[in-house]
């Protein structure tokens, strides 16, 4: 309960940052967008906030930001677990598949797509081409299965699956440009410039349950606390820096 407090704490300090939409590495989304971790429940697109429960979709507009107003609630199924929003579309992943709701009505989202895997915890974060999944089991979640994931969402009404490759036991991602990071028995770091064929290309020895990637900024939540690390980007690959840790 602790350690997903601070989860909340985090992400809600990092909706007031603003994104650098220009970075080559950051994800090119509007300033006014909140950005979380890949196991968020909810996310700020524009001056809506979105929030998932167990089943449903909840829309608040904060128009007036010192009244939020709840304006909608949309029944996604059951099972639900996350949300990520990325420009037009939220991505929600479940226990039993991933969907993508189109945003050209803010306060009336619309389903485009669903695709359902094994009975598996689904975090998701995508990018204007590719969206990730990582799926792992424990006895919550279901069968014995932790593997990642690749679909195509070039046409978001119908993602293809590309890519499937086992991990030990992969929980929270996130995107840094051409590079995945992936929370598994340490802080994977993927190239995927080439989505199909992923690469693992560096790792940081710590064990985390979730990342946030802020421009070059990679803070990584797990059990013993917070820690925070410099990225950086060369003709020679991927490299990190340590930059601070909180202990829990």
């Amino acid at each position: 309960m602790k350690k997903l407090f601070i989860l909340s704490l985090l992400t809600l300090w990092l909706i007031s940052c603003e994104s650098d939409g220009d970075s080559a590495n950051g994800q090119d989304s509007p300033s006014t967008d909140g950005q979380g971790g890949s196991l968020a429940t909810f996310t700020l697109k524009g001056d809506y906030l979105y929030v998932v429960d167990q089943f449903d979709l909840n829309v608040f507009s904060l128009s007036t930001a010192q009244e939020p107003v709840f304006v909608n609630k949309v029944n996604i199924g059951f099972d639900i677990e996350t949300l990520f929003g990325y420009k037009d579309y939220l991505y929600i992943g479940s226990r039993t598949g991933m969907f993508i709701y189109g945003l050209n009505d803010p306060e009336f989202p619309q389903k485009l797509s669903r695709v359902e895997h094994f009975t598996a915890c689904d975090p998701v974060v995508a990018n204007d081409t590719h969206a990730y999944v990582t799926l792992h089991s424990d006895t919550f979640c279901g069968n014995d299965i932790n593997v990642l994931e690749i679909y195509d969402v070039n046409d978001v009404t119908q993602p293809v699956l590309i890519s499937s490759r086992n991990l030990i036991f992969p929980r929270g991602l996130g995107l840094y440009g051409n590079y995945l990071i992936v929370c598994d028995d340490e802080i994977k770091i993927f190239d995927v410039s080439n989505p199909s064929e992923s690469k693992l290309v560096n790792a940081i020895d710590r064990k985390a349950f979730d990342v946030i990637i802020n421009g070059d900024l990679l803070i990584a939540i797990g059990e013993t606390g917070l820690f925070q690390y410099q990225l950086s980007t060369s003709l020679e690959g991927i490299t990190y820096t340590t930059l601070s840790s909180i202990s829990i």
